[in-house]
């Protein structure tokens, strides 16, 4: 977030240097002010706020994935003539430890048709999930580690 605000201050000094105060020249100073804090990412020892952007855009594809994915699950389990269902909640134990993680990771779940985030326990070590297909916990529970969770970490250590 600081390296963020360094490179609005940044753009602005070029608006003011270049003296030309139109949006294209204070964007055009905000690229330049992130190329130069990318050229010195070494030194300040940090990869940057770019890196993370990204990595946040590649969280938000997989929930939109996910989204639809899930949308077509449960819409063919709800048009289906027989519901062959067994819904049940089953515990997973986080990875992330951060109050922001844990809260976005039980949104995201919530979010998603067919599953619903219940409760985190008191020490913060375990979510509590309903499934509307309970058949395979341990397959759900693969697919937040390796999906929901690891962008989570990605995107916020």
């Amino acid at each position: 977030m600081i390296l963020f605000l360094i490179n609005i201050v940044l753009a602005l000094t070029w608006t003011v240097v270049s003296g030309s105060f139109t949006f294209l020249n204070l964007v055009f100073g905000f690229l330049l002010g992130a190329a130069s804090l990318y050229l010195i990412r070494r030194e300040i020892g940090t990869t940057g706020y770019v890196d993370r952007f990204f990595r946040i855009g590649s969280l938000f594809l997989l929930f939109v994935k996910e989204l639809l994915l899930s949308a077509w699950r449960v819409a063919v389990v709800v048009l289906s003539p027989k519901m062959d269902l067994t819904p049940g909640v089953f515990a997973y134990r986080l990875k992330v430890d951060r109050d922001f993680e844990i809260t976005l990771l039980a949104n995201l779940i919530t979010l998603t048709p067919g599953t619903l985030s219940v409760d985190v326990s008191e020490d913060r070590s375990t979510l509590y999930v309903h499934a509307i297909d309970c058949s395979d916990p341990d397959s759900t529970r693969a697919d937040i580690a390796s999906g929901f969770e690891r962008k989570i970490l990605e995107a916020f250590r």
